[in-house]
């Protein structure tokens, strides 16, 4: 895997933006045998850790650092934080779908438990035409959709459930944006450094937390 580096000056704290490939698990260890976050080409300081993970199957924008008061800004703050998502979806989605997913659907989220999801911006897209692979790809004969998902709330593996709620299973998720921080043109295993001052100010958490 290729990883990019942009060195900087000496701050005490790092920020890095991953492409999560396909079939990595957002950490560094694990008991299992599984690809991790510590098998690609990069030389990660001491206490890196990710920020929102991305699960397995899902690729696309995960954020990184050593600075540990990142997770309580952005998921312990009242305010919430917006992500945006490319969906791919197995049949053909059409805009009564769309409208449907906008206005909120009911997911699982415990045993005999559901739970509807707030208003969303939802998007039917044209396929990309020079998205990167991930080696997974339908069949040219099985109709797909695809939508970008606008959101602020983040239950567990909820763009997944929401589709399927649908009637349409996620066949690819891929993480586009996380507040004004986007995966851009990074490359599956490829990560940009960032400054503390661009991330901060990119995550819109102003200067709130820096000492």
């Amino acid at each position: 895997m290729i990883a990019l580096r942009m060195p900087l000056s000496e701050e005490p704290y790092r920020y890095f933006v991953l492409n999560k490939p396909y079939s990595m698990v957002s950490q560094f260890v694990s008991s299992h045998r599984v690809r991790l976050l510590c098998h690609l080409n990069f030389d990660f300081p001491e206490g890196t850790h990710a920020i929102g993970r991305l699960d397995k199957d899902s690729e696309g924008l995960l954020l990184l650092t050593t600075d540990r008061r990142i997770t309580r800004l952005l998921f312990q703050s009242k305010v919430p934080h917006f992500r945006k998502y490319l969906v791919q979806v197995r049949g053909v989605a059409d805009e009564a779908v769309v409208q449907q997913l906008r206005n909120g659907v009911p997911i699982p989220v415990a045993e005999e438990t559901s739970y509807v999801t707030k208003p969303c911006e939802v998007e039917l897209v044209e396929e990309p035409k020079e998205l990167f692979s991930n080696g997974k790809e339908l069949h040219e004969r099985v109709p797909r959709s695809w939508l970008t998902i606008s959101l602020t709330e983040g239950k567990y593996h909820q763009v997944r459930k929401m589709v399927q709620a649908v009637g349409h299973p996620c066949k690819r998720l891929i993480r586009l944006a996380i507040e004004d921080i986007e995966l851009q043109d990074l490359q599956p295993g490829e990560i940009r450094e960032m400054t503390q001052e661009e991330f901060y100010r990119q995550l819109r958490l102003g200067q709130k937390g820096i000492s």
